[in-house]
């Protein structure tokens, strides 16, 4: 039996019912085509050519946090992301940033941090700011191209969060706007609804963010003929590492966590400042405990609480997933699932991020796409945030506003295992942005005591250039050596391979205009 609701909804099938009385039925059947017609353009003009986006962006969670990823113990369990990577890439090599804000202005900008221009710290920390002219956020050209724009969660790049110019859609905890709620990662949140004043808002974070994010999903605040775009932002598993209540001591205490194989020095080949670095102290009672936020911790008691405070964040990315299936929305909704960074534990003596070492900033980053991306493929090949913006430009079909830093990767989604030649470019130049960078007396961040670096990452190689006078240069094999342990840039037989990488990286930095590279010996 002819059903128009069932094929073109309600009041498409109220004008057929209507046309179908008073036409003759060779012009119905005329009128009957073009609305088939039209129907299946709208149809594939939404799933083909404008998917929905839902970028899941944790904090502070290494790729050890994920059992599907080869550096997690076996302790480890995500079952829900473990289930996103087998329906679609997981990339063993990501790397985002080097802490959560240059991480998140290279998110919503597309380029390095010595590019984000007029991007300052202000004011009491992380107190910050930007000239939205200066740094215009690409989310404006999704939506000129008819996309819905939504933000939830954590914000950590100037007071100005952007909505109503770069967001139709806002829920927000607004970290440099309000230093003093800033540490509150998992409750008692100010937080702000689609440009209203800050609430007092009660409850752990994760299972908020994702209520909401649930019910954006379902329709609340977006218009449902447009294709949308949601940065789901969380605050976990930022320290200080507090797990939701019913996952408390979820994870036995009989586990012994073994310590990195350099938690204590000497550390040979490394710079100055990690071979002094000392996180944690052995205290009267036999156990270590770290120095710096999120100060107390005991490092098995610590470790522990880090993986039970991401069990949230595995539950959250389940939930998520199901409410895309009820909603009919699974089949034409691109998914990433990463961090702006890790966090070393232990390794190279860190309780830290920013440093270069894959221990310190490797994330997790799955991409899943059903029919567009193949299910189930690991791909070895290093990418970095930076090239994220373009590949999500690539499948919405959205011209480019302006050069990106970063490479579309879709090559890779399309062939995961192929060998490839694209390499990721990573600088940390602690908290200053844009064209100040040029000063490299800045290049001691008395903060963290991390001097600024850029790291090349090509192959299995990486290269990191320390910015301080006279400080080694670095270079592992992170095939054979994933600790990275053995500087190779000490061997006579790899100075070719040294000096190819550097050279590669230099012309890297010309090429994304980095105002520091012709200081660079």
């Amino acid at each position: 039996m002819f059903d128009p609701i069932a094929i073109f909804g309600n009041s498409a099938a109220e004008e057929v019912w209507t046309q179908r009385k008073i036409m003759k039925p060779s012009n119905l059947l005329t009128f009957l085509t073009i609305i088939c017609a039209t129907v299946a353009a709208t149809f594939d003009a939404h799933s083909a050519d404008k998917p929905n986006i839902l970028f899941i962006y944790t904090d502070d969670q290494s790729d050890r946090t994920v059992s599907s990823y080869e550096r997690a113990p076996s302790w480890v369990d995500t079952p829900n992301i473990d289930r996103l990577a087998a329906s679609g890439v997981r990339f063993k090599h990501a790397y985002n940033g080097t802490w959560c804000m240059p991480a998140r202005a290279t998110f919503l900008t597309g380029k390095h941090q010595y590019g984000v221009e007029s991007m300052r710290m202000e004011g009491a920390y992380p107190g910050s700011t930007y000239d939205p002219e200066k740094t215009p956020f690409w989310m404006r050209s999704f939506k000129e191209a008819g996309y819905t724009t939504a933000h939830i969660g954590k914000w950590h790049t100037g007071v100005d969060t952007g909505y109503g110019r770069d967001w139709d859609y806002q829920i927000v905890w607004n970290r440099p706007k309000f230093p003093k709620n800033s540490g509150n990662y998992y409750d008692d949140q100010l937080i702000s609804f689609n440009g209203g004043e800050a609430q007092m808002t009660k409850g752990y974070s994760t299972t908020n963010y994702t209520k909401w994010a649930q019910d954006y999903l379902k329709g609340e605040g977006r218009d449902e003929k447009k294709p949308w775009l949601l940065w789901l932002c969380y605050a976990g598993s930022h320290g200080p590492f507090t797990p939701a209540p019913r996952h408390i001591d979820s994870i036995d205490e009989s586990i012994e966590i073994p310590f990195p194989p350099d938690f204590h020095g000497p550390r040979p080949g490394k710079p100055l400042y990690v071979k002094k670095r000392e996180a944690w102290k052995l205290a009267r009672d036999g156990k270590y405990y770290t120095q710096r936020p999120p100060k107390g911790g005991e490092f098995q008691e610590s470790s522990r609480r880090y993986q039970e405070t991401v069990m949230s964040l595995d539950e959250a990315v389940g939930q998520l997933i199901e409410t895309l299936k009820e909603t009919n929305q699974f089949e034409n909704t691109l998914i990433v699932f990463t961090s702006d960074q890790g966090f070393a534990w232990g390794q190279h003596g860190f309780q830290h991020k920013i440093a270069p070492y894959d221990a310190n900033i490797s994330s997790p980053l799955v991409i899943s796409f059903p029919g567009r991306v193949p299910e189930g493929k690991v791909c070895t090949t290093p990418v970095g945030g930076q090239d994220l913006v373009p590949t999500l430009f690539k499948f919405a079909h959205v011209e480019l506003p302006w050069e990106m830093h970063g490479r579309d990767i879709t090559p890779l989604l399309q062939n995961p295992e192929a060998n490839s030649d694209h390499s990721v470019l990573i600088a940390y130049t602690a908290r200053i942005y844009g064209s100040k960078t040029r000063d490299l007396s800045q290049s001691t961040d008395e903060g963290s005591d991390i001097p600024w670096w850029v790291s090349y990452r090509k192959h299995n190689y990486k290269f990191i250039k320390n910015m301080l006078p006279g400080e080694v240069e670095e270079l592992y094999d992170i095939n054979s050596d994933p600790e990275e342990l053995i500087n190779l840039a000490f061997y006579p037989e790899y100075r070719d391979e040294l000096k190819q990488l550097k050279h590669e990286m230099l012309a890297e930095l010309r090429r994304t205009d980095s105002p520091f590279v012709d200081q660079i010996d």
